[in-house]
């Protein structure tokens, strides 16, 4: 069989995307803040692109009257200017050149007025580190040369949390000292503030800040020192067992330790809040709801006359200038026609979620009803990844509360009538279930979904277990707490 080459005329329909659809779909899915810095560089990089400012008002006249600024005055007070005999007012004699002089001269109330200033939050002070407030201490410790670079060292291994992360062989190998002189400094340095700070691990932490608070109980030092993780288990009867003591006592020296700080430096290095601006307000007028895109800031866009103009003269246009603004004039208007898409994309969505979502918006989270993402595609008349992306990373005010617009999209749980209850809702029936229960006796994942189950919801043990584990609520066994409580630790000595 012969090789051959051939051409062959082959028509086929693909989907290319262009910059201009790239550039819309991005702007979909950015949110309020994002798209504010997106115009803001659509506005330094598009000479064509103009942010339209508070329009200059012409002052109001009287049926074509010439403004003049006597006139201004005299319409201040309290009615008509007064005249001379002849006809002429006072303040025509006034002389305005020595007065405009004057005022240039004079300070400028309303400048400073409209000066930008800056948030209060940008007034606060710079927040201390772990690190900084360590040497701080340590410029203060008065030590020699040696101990002062070992230290340094010390602090500079530090995690966020105030933990050590390097050995005391490691340091002292790479300073050439003696592995007891490390440990020295090292105990020097777990002396500073906060209490705890510099410990290898977290028995040696707790030890650290009971020492330092006096709570030096044979039973609280026992607990921390052997049995940390029958403390975190809540396996209260080993740890009684072993140490020979009861269970009360037991519970007591848990409630003194539970006092004690496990992370000593995450009060310092804290992040800034991240303040939410939401994208869509949804407020109740009468029955209705009333849904208003946030658009408080952002500039309002326009072409520039200035290129418009231009281009009604191409005559007086070179070829490079003419082809230079009607490039920028096509990206202008779609930059302009892709941010109104979006805004009219938001605000349906919006419209859509609220519709499916009212009986929520009036009753709470008991009333919040499974939904997809196919839901409110079908109801816009739009694909779901159009939905996904308009509803990530924006953010709807309504009357219960400020709520990620993802929210109201969960999965839904079969009720024993055939209808279906949303996920959220159950998993604020099982945080009101275990709220609600006996901590001497916490109920068990079956139990609670035997509960669930008579108020006809249904649902698995492993499922319980699951939105357990999201709501952050431990197991039974470890929700257990002993009926009994002494007021104080007893003064005997555990062996």
């Amino acid at each position: 069989m012969a090789l051959e080459i051939r051409q062959n005329l082959k028509l086929t329909q693909t989907l290319i995307m262009t910059q201009k659809l790239q550039q819309a779909i991005k702007l979909l899915q950015l949110s309020r803040m994002e798209l504010l810095d997106e115009i803001h560089q659509a506005l330094e990089t598009n000479p064509v692109l103009e942010d339209i400012q508070t329009e200059d008002r012409e002052p109001e006249t009287m049926e074509g009257e010439a403004w003049t600024p006597s006139a201004d005055i005299a319409a201040a007070e309290e009615g008509e200017p007064k005249t001379d005999g002849e006809g002429k007012s006072p303040l025509d004699d006034w002389d305005w050149t020595n007065f405009f002089r004057d005022q240039e001269a004079a300070p400028s109330f309303q400048e400073h007025e409209e000066r930008e200033i800056p948030s209060f939050e940008n007034l606060n002070a710079q927040k201390t580190s772990l690190k900084a407030h360590l040497i701080w201490q340590l410029r203060m410790a008065e030590l020699d040369e040696t101990d002062e670079r070992i230290a340094t060292l010390i602090i500079g291994n530090l995690d966020p949390q105030g933990y050590l992360q390097a050995t005391v062989e490691e340091i002292a190998r790479e300073l050439e000292v003696e592995p007891s002189h490390v440990e020295a400094v090292l105990r020097t340095v777990q002396g500073f503030d906060p209490t705890g700070v510099a410990a290898r691990n977290l028995q040696e932490c707790l030890l650290l800040q009971a020492k330092a608070r006096e709570l030096d109980h044979p039973l609280v030092v026992a607990i921390i020192s052997q049995h940390l993780n029958n403390l975190a288990n809540r396996n209260y009867q080993a740890i009684a067992r072993d140490l020979k003591v009861s269970v009360e006592e037991v519970f007591d020296a848990g409630e003194v330790i539970a006092q004690l700080d496990p992370k000593p430096g995450r009060m310092f290095d804290v992040e800034d809040p991240a303040y939410i601006n939401p994208d869509v307000f949804v407020q109740k007028v009468g029955d209705d709801y009333v849904i208003t895109l946030n658009e408080d800031g952002l500039p309002k866009l326009r072409v520039s006359n200035f290129y418009l103009e231009a281009l009604r003269h191409p005559e007086k246009l070179s070829d490079s200038a003419r082809a230079y603004i009607q490039k920028h004039l096509d990206s202008a208007l779609w930059f302009i026609r892709s941010i109104h898409q979006r805004q009219k994309t938001l605000y349906r969505v919006a419209e859509s979620i609220v519709r499916f979502q009212t009986e929520f918006l009036d009753h709470g989270l008991s009333s919040l009803k499974p939904l997809t993402l196919r839901q409110v595609a079908e109801d816009v008349q739009m694909h779901e990844s159009t939905i996904s992306r308009v509803t990530t990373g924006k953010y709807m005010h309504t009357p219960q509360g400020l709520l990620d617009m993802k929210f109201f999209f969960n999965s839904g749980l079969n009720l024993a009538l055939g209808d279906q209850i949303a996920s959220e809702s159950v998993k604020e029936k099982i945080r009101q279930i275990v709220q609600s229960e006996n901590p001497e006796n916490p109920l068990s994942d079956q139990e609670i979904a035997d509960i669930l189950r008579r108020d006809n919801v249904i649902i698995a043990r492993r499922t319980v277990a699951k939105y357990r584990g999201m709501l952050g609520v431990l197991s039974s066994s470890k929700r257990k707490k002993p009926g009994i409580r002494p007021k104080t630790l007893s003064t005997a000595p555990s062996p």
